[in-house]
């Protein structure tokens, strides 16, 4: 084992930094790293926090971390922000809105960059993830950047997601519509103590009842593609992926209805309703059968992504050795040939290679 993961394993905070600042800089050698972590995880929920900038999730963030260590619980932080035009690195650095938990040990927090990534999440933040959760981190919190439509990504990460709605905001509401409606597996409307709050929470009621008797589950709505229509008797179908118990599994449950929480972040007010939520859809989860699941969809998405990332490098490496992109650009552009021809071109070597190793294994 790497005396640094040793290190990390053995509870050392300035290990674990370093094995995160590592993967975030895709040092050579952070793959061996990251393989070593992956026996020791497993352990940790992971929450995601997401929604629209000014919603206050970098406070609700600090108050939650807050309430979980005096639950005596530990944490882990992962803010992600949006990467520098010039360094790539993170450019808030929301730790300035979490003071709550300077000087504690057992919350560790890290802002790390989006890395141009639409969904806000780059592979390093899962990768960072299986680090806190070797750790031995109870909690571990993502913050996404907060961009709107294209907050997806969160759910190939968290077991839970959890979606801020500012007060007073149709322009919100009528976002969460466009797309994170359904990743939501609880919705908060913060800042309540503000006019147009309660307006808001009926905004998001309605919402939700429009979905009429066809109720999402099996992870997160719409990840998994899993529906159960909600009728009389046994009516009910699912088309839950997996094994047949899983199936099983989602017809005895009652699917999961995201509640919605009404908190004021800055004065800890809703805090306590909000983490009863959470453990409650943790709880669903489990007694579901869906962490399983949402474990393995999770596990294979992160395989294709380090696929597309490993053939798009080997694609590259094949363009240079053939000398780039340039001649052939000119090929095209006096139509002596055309794309789809040059892409088939580059790709026969490697194509070649794939089908004479099938072979030799038929």
């Amino acid at each position: 084992m790497d005396p640094l993961i040793a290190d990390l394993l053995d509870g050392q905070h300035r290990a674990l930094a370093r094995t995160i600042t590592k993967i975030e800089n895709r040092s050579p050698g952070y793959r061996d790293l990251v393989s070593q972590l992956h026996a020791h995880t497993g352990d940790a929920d992971v929450i995601g926090i997401t929604g629209s900038p000014g919603a206050g999730k970098s406070t609700l963030v600090d108050k939650l971390a807050a309430t979980y260590r005096d639950a005596g619980l530990t944490v882990g932080v992962i803010a992600i922000d949006p990467a520098s035009p010039f360094t790539g690195g993170a450019v808030l650095g929301d730790r300035i809105r979490m003071a709550s938990n300077v000087g504690d040990m057992d919350v560790f927090f890290r802002s790390m960059s989006a890395r141009g990534t639409l969904g806000g999440l780059s592979t390093a933040t899962t990768d960072a993830v299986k680090a806190l959760d070797a750790f031995g981190k109870d909690k571990v919190i993502i913050e996404t950047v907060g961009a709107g439509q294209n907050e997806v990504d969160i759910v190939r990460t968290a077991d839970t997601v959890v979606v801020l709605v500012p007060p007073g905001s149709g322009d919100d509401v009528q976002m969460l519509k466009a797309g994170i409606l359904e990743i939501a597996d609880l919705f908060v409307v913060n800042k309540a103590d503000l006019e147009g709050a309660d307006r808001t929470v009926q905004e998001l009621r309605e919402m939700l009842q429009l979905r009429d008797g066809q109720v999402e589950v099996g992870g997160h709505h719409g990840f998994e593609e899993t529906t159960v229509d909600v009728g009389e008797g046994d009516d009910s179908e699912s088309t839950a992926p997996g094994s047949e118990d899983a199936d099983a599994d989602a017809h005895s449950q009652e699917p999961w209805d995201p509640p919605i929480v009404e908190t004021v972040a800055n004065r800890g007010e809703g805090i306590d309703d909000l983490v009863a939520a959470m453990d409650d859809h943790r709880a669903h989860l489990v007694a579901s059968g869906q962490l399983e699941s949402k474990a393995r969809t999770r596990y294979a998405e992160e395989i294709r992504t380090l696929l597309r990332e490993d053939v798009r490098e080997l694609l590259a490496e094949e363009i240079e050795a053939r000398g780039g992109l340039d001649e052939r650009v000119d090929a095209v552009l006096r139509r002596e040939t055309d794309p789809y021809t040059v892409a088939e071109e580059l790709l026969e070597p490697l194509a070649d290679c794939v089908a004479e190793r099938r072979e030799r294994r038929e």
